[in-house]
């Protein structure tokens, strides 16, 4: 928003507000901190397995994320400070933020667009390997750490493609656990929901840094080129009445008289004030 405030006769204030960005950052950052803290992707990425599929991906996608609100809010506060205090070096560095949103977003949609799956297949391989083993060789170590992912996906087991389960599979999933969705389902519908909302997110960045970058290089050209988005300066208002004419310039004064009362008598009264 571009809002031009106008007081009397003269231009009070013209400031830049740059809000959708700040919001799409602090958006950005809680939907990343809940999902770095959150159950359902913490309880996958603290496997305790030699080399966690997951792990990786969980860590990677955070900082990415983090990174990109950070950039955002950035960009945004040095627009609007910019903009008020009229600083082309300040105007230039939301600028710079922006583009490195841009850019890191474009490298996240065509990411998405090459590997649709690759979080996913993440998440699952690191399932599939606490079940495997907890089946195979049974501890309670995993054990432990198949039922607190089933408790936290509300699921059980995974279901043979033949419907026939080995007795140690079917073990895993006796009374009510036995009418729970398969996990992997349930991993991949939570997943679904998920990606839905980032692309969402992705979108409107994209959208809004396109806009931001606009805004910032008109107003930094705006800048260099002189025009004042801030009228500064101080305005003297002259009273009304007598002490009007206290201000007026003395030969302004000869002048009005000259013409006012004649040649003869401006020259009479010319002489009368040049001796005072």
């Amino acid at each position: 928003m571009l809002p031009l405030v106008r007081g009397g006769d003269s231009v009070a204030v013209l400031t830049v507000w740059l809000p959708h960005p700040q919001l799409l950052g602090f958006s950005v950052a809680t939907m990343e901190v809940l999902n770095y803290f959150g159950e359902h992707f913490a309880i996958i990425s603290q496997v305790s397995l030699e080399r966690n599929p997951y792990d990786a991906v969980h860590h990677w996608a955070f900082y990415v994320g983090i990174s990109l609100a950070g950039l955002l809010i950035l960009g945004a506060s040095l627009s609007t400070t910019a903009a008020v205090k009229e600083a082309q070096g300040l105007m230039a560095g939301g600028f710079l933020c922006f583009v490195l949103v841009f850019c890191a977003l474009l490298q996240v949609a065509y990411w998405r667009f090459r590997n649709p799956t690759q979080v996913e297949d993440a998440m699952l391989d690191t399932y599939d390997l606490v079940y495997d083993q907890a089946v195979r060789s049974p501890s309670s170590i995993r054990l432990q750490e198949l039922a607190a992912i089933q408790d936290t996906f509300l699921c059980c087991g995974k279901r043979s493609p033949f419907g026939i389960l080995e007795r140690s599979e079917a073990d895993l999933c006796q009374g009510e656990e036995a009418a729970r969705e398969d996990c992997l389902q349930s991993i991949q519908s939570f997943l679904r929901t998920h990606q839905n909302i980032i692309s969402m997110l992705s979108s409107a960045g994209l959208a809004l840094t396109v806009y931001s970058m606009l805004l910032s290089s008109f107003l930094w050209f705006a800048i260099l080129s002189g025009y004042n988005l801030d009228r500064k300066g101080t305005y003297t208002v002259t009273p009304r009445g007598e002490d009007t004419y206290q201000a007026v310039d003395l030969e302004r004064l000869k002048g009005v008289v000259l013409h006012m009362e004649g040649p003869r008598k401006g020259k009479r009264l010319t002489r009368h004030m040049g001796s005072l």
